[in-house]
């Protein structure tokens, strides 16, 4: 069974700073790809940042949205990834999630497909005050 946990969302002020963390684990599941979606009231799940790896290189992927805030990272040997999400404003209030995906992003299209995806976690909350 693959699990997709996430934390470190929160209450927030516009104007500050969260880092969200995710792990994806499982026996027989090996991720070449994750990223982070957002889901706001009322809206659709969107797109936030991704990235992927394959012999040795590291891709990454944003939304035209947060580009320049957030940034998306991993730790390889903790089998995590983070979002770093900085100068929040109001409308980044949302449920985060996680996801964790078997096959190897090859461009931000399919980066942004929730389909790419194998493995989403619950979510963590992010709410911003203004």
């Amino acid at each position: 069974q693959v699990r997709v946990i996430e934390s470190g969302g929160g209450l927030v002020q516009a104007g500050d700073s969260l880092r969200l963390s995710c792990t994806a684990s499982g026996r027989t599941f090996t991720a070449y790809a994750m990223g982070w979606f957002r889901q706001a009231p009322g809206k659709e799940r969107e797109f936030v940042a991704a990235l992927s790896w394959s012999g040795g290189s590291t891709f990454y992927y944003y939304a035209d949205s947060v580009k320049g805030r957030f940034s998306i990272s991993r730790d390889n040997a903790k089998n995590s990834v983070y979002l770093q999400v900085n100068s929040l404003k109001p409308e980044d209030t949302a449920v985060y999630y996680c996801a964790a995906g078997s096959s190897v992003l090859l461009n931000s299209r399919i980066a942004g497909n929730l389909r790419s995806y194998n493995y989403w976690g619950q979510g963590t909350q992010v709410t911003v005050s203004s």
